[in-house]
């Protein structure tokens, strides 16, 4: 089998409310760039990549030129195993990982459709029924923080991300993490996240004031350094984000003790490829997983379901069904949030079959 082109669509991708976070970040309206691997024996594979500017050294407008530069090892080559052209591409063309990630998926949709086999019996088997998802709460008012948890705790959600710090406001911060704790009363899991865009000063008189709560803290500060003080001014498990994004910044969390949890995601690692790798070390460490990406619409997120669901319950903290909180959706028939849990996508590969109409016209073509 070889890959005869490759089809590109930008499709803008619209939050069904807009995302408040620190240090003046906002998510509303994102491109997304959708891709088409084609073969020569009719088999052919769809990756997403929904790079946010301000989240990582990315921006969609980058993807079609990088896959253009990467068409001399793409084309003609053999789809089937990912990791071994990954690999080329990797000594063809150093960095621009986003990219790359939206290639990768489409290998592996290929490589399980070549298969007949869905995604997850190639990434490690099938590990559970469905997954836990949690609920990403916009940095607002706290009452109406609180409000949102509610209508999401009702609605069967049991796991809430607290956005923190949209209005550097520390005082503020301790009502919304309090206020959010109270609505979704004891058990269900409640953490507040900085997107890493905190002071250390602020984010520390904020955790101590909340220290007697049953919260977790998310990607505080800019630095590992900066978010291990956070840490152990208050003592509450934490979990990575942002400053995870390889081999070696797993493996320096972990080493300063901050790492009870970590979000993998599959832009910022490149793809399935290096994320299954980053999913088995972190299994190695002991650390909670969020298997999700930075954003984006169906394709994306049935890639990160399969992975979801090939991992061991004990390691999967949770995952994001993010094509649920954009429109359009590129599949009407892809996996929805159920009761706070969602299923991987059934069928071969990934099991997504996205509208042509709804992807628009094409903007790039290599063949």
């Amino acid at each position: 089998m070889k890959i005869t082109g490759i089809t590109a669509w930008i499709v803008p991708l619209t939050s069904h409310e807009t995302y408040y976070m620190a240090g003046g970040k906002t998510c509303d309206t994102v491109d997304s760039v959708v891709v088409r691997v084609d073969t020569d024996e009719g088999l052919n594979g769809w990756g997403e990549v929904c790079p946010i500017p301000h989240y990582l050294a990315a921006y969609a407008n980058g993807v079609i030129p990088a896959i253009e530069e990467m068409m001399p090892v793409l084309l003609g080559a053999d789809p089937i195993g990912p990791e071994a052209l990954m690999h080329k591409l990797d000594q063809h063309l150093i960095g621009h990982d986003y990219a790359k990630s939206a290639i990768d998926t489409a290998l592996w949709d290929i490589t399980a459709k070549a298969a007949n086999l869905p995604l997850y019996a190639l990434l490690g088997g099938r590990q559970t029924k469905d997954m836990p998802l949690y609920h990403s709460i916009t940095c607002v008012e706290p009452e109406e923080m609180a409000r949102m948890a509610k209508e999401a705790y009702a609605a069967g959600m049991r796991q809430f991300q607290v956005k923190l710090g949209a209005d550097n406001n520390w005082e503020a911060d301790v009502a919304r993490l309090s206020l959010v704790r109270e609505a979704v009363g004891n058990g269900p899991l409640v953490y507040g996240d900085w997107n890493n865009s905190g002071t250390q000063l602020d984010c520390t008189r904020t955790v101590r004031s909340v220290a007697h709560l049953d919260i977790m803290l998310e990607a505080p500060c800019p630095t590992f350094e900066e978010c291990a003080a956070v840490h152990a001014a208050s003592g509450l498990p934490m979990k990575m984000d942002e400053l995870a994004h390889d081999t070696a910044s797993l493996l320096q969390a972990h080493k300063l003790g901050i790492m009870d949890a970590v979000a993998l995601k599959l832009s910022k690692f490149g793809g399935l490829s290096a994320m299954r790798r980053a999913r088995d070390l972190c299994m190695h460490l002991g650390a909670r997983m969020c298997i999700e990406d930075t954003w984006g619409s169906d394709i994306t997120t049935g890639a990160v379901l399969h992975l979801a669901a090939s991992t061991a319950p004990r390691n999967l903290l949770n995952t994001c069904d993010l094509s649920g909180y954009v429109s359009p959706r590129i599949d009407d028939g892809a996996p929805m949030r159920e009761n706070g849990r969602i299923k991987p996508p059934a069928g071969v590969g990934h099991g997504i079959s996205p509208n042509i109409e709804t992807l628009g016209q094409e903007a790039a073509r290599f063949d």
